[in-house]
């Protein structure tokens, strides 16, 4: 009896594993894919696609939460010591391509999913990139006249409109990290400071 139920247990993880990836790859490509395209995709039918998940917004929740665990793996990676600015340019070019690959995943987020649920799953990058900006802060690399949020909420929007550029074909997407950086410089630099040039080559 323990035997077929572990032998069950064991199909719904590898089910449940199959239609969270095939979400993931299904949304990231288009945010309007149905729930019936991803099945398929997934290998399963919609019978089983719905004894695990009851509803298109669930889908969406595991699909947002797997893209952005595998972001933050990538950007645990990403060396944010020493000079503030190098780090925020170490960032940018790491990030930048997260934010391009789920672009699509979050505009299918944000149509099923409460605004609160959608900051909880992005708390981890967030609290990375306030810790590193709270950082340039204390050593005067950065402005302090402006509120920590709002810079955070500067730098994400900027990357998230370099992707939007890049599919309205006005930017090169080898392009977009310099862009980005040089921006974000602008917009960090403390006032009556020459803006820094980008230092990193990246």
């Amino acid at each position: 009896m323990g035997s077929k139920s572990t032998t069950k247990r064991a199909d719904a993880l590898r089910s449940i594993e199959a239609i969270v990836q095939a979400a993931t790859e299904c949304l990231g490509r288009n945010p309007d894919a149905s729930l019936s395209e991803i099945a398929r995709a997934a290998g399963v039918g919609r019978v089983t696609l719905y004894a695990h998940f009851t509803s298109r917004a669930e889908v969406v929740d595991a699909a947002m939460s797997r893209a952005l665990d595998r972001g933050n793996e990538v950007l645990d990676a990403v060396d944010l010591t020493g000079d503030p600015l190098l780090a925020l340019e170490r960032y940018i070019d790491a990030g930048w391509h997260l934010v391009d690959q789920a672009q699509a995943l979050l505009t299918a987020a944000q149509r099923e999913l409460p605004a609160g649920r959608i900051r909880e799953l992005h708390a981890g990058p967030a609290a990375r990139v306030e810790a590193l900006v709270a950082r340039g802060r204390a050593e005067g690399a950065f402005r302090t006249d402006l509120p920590l949020a709002w810079l955070v909420n500067v730098l994400q929007a900027v990357m998230h409109s370099a992707t939007e550029e890049i599919r309205a074909g006005r930017l090169n997407p080898d392009r977009a990290a310099e862009h980005i950086t040089a921006t974000a410089l602008a917009a960090f630099t403390p006032p009556g400071t020459p803006v820094p040039e980008p230092r990193s080559g990246a």
